[in-house]
């Protein structure tokens, strides 16, 4: 694997089932909504091994309309949304701040898990965003700093950081050691918000 440049990656990794399953629906997605893959399923793109039951996708904020579109054409390609049953419940999740998730009929894992992006550093992830060109086509995920600071300060589970240390020695050469400690704090000030707001 290689950056072509510094928002894009280049893959030669063999796809898997997993990756069919993401890139087929995230076709679908794309046409409907501006997104960014986050957490687990980006270190396993990137060469981590190991398992995941859902894979967490952010979305910009979008009207009712696209919304019903996309579970049109997703219900018509075979995918079933675990937590709502109508398109307007599922809007009203997203607008709500909570997350939908959708599988393969007669499957619940793997399963999307999908959420507007509301909070403003969620909003960001779109900002510095990089494609990964695969064999199975093109996909946005979140900045490799990101997601090693999400992982590292703010989730922390062991799994989350394994995740982060493998980012980190894949990309020892380009990762931006800086820019990690710039999300660092921005993590601090939106979690010390958040305890004041309790």
């Amino acid at each position: 694997m290689k950056f072509v440049d510094n928002r894009t990656i280049r893959l030669e990794k063999i796809p898997n089932e997993l990756d069919k399953f993401v890139f087929d629906f995230i076709k679908i997605l794309a046409k409907y909504a501006d997104y960014v893959i986050i957490s687990g399923y980006v270190a396993i793109l990137l060469g981590r091994s190991r398992a995941t039951e859902d894979i967490d996708v952010f979305i910009r904020e979008t009207d009712r309309n696209r919304i019903v579109s996309l579970y049109e054409e997703l219900k018509k390609k075979g995918y079933w949304c675990l937590n709502a049953e109508s398109p307007d419940e599922i809007f009203n999740y997203l607008n709500e701040g909570l997350a939908v998730r959708f599988a393969l009929k007669g499957q619940t894992i793997p399963n999307f898990e999908i959420k507007f992006a509301k909070k403003m550093l969620d909003k960001e992830s779109f900002s510095d965003a990089i494609s990964a060109i695969t064999k199975l086509g093109e996909v946005k995920i979140s900045s490799l700093e990101r997601q090693v600071a999400f992982k590292r300060y703010y989730l922390k589970s062991d799994k989350d950081l394994e995740d982060a240390s493998h980012i980190e020695k894949v990309f020892k050469d380009v990762i931006d050691i800086n820019r990690i400690k710039e999300y660092k704090k921005m993590l601090e000030n939106e979690m010390a918000k958040t305890r004041k707001g309790q």
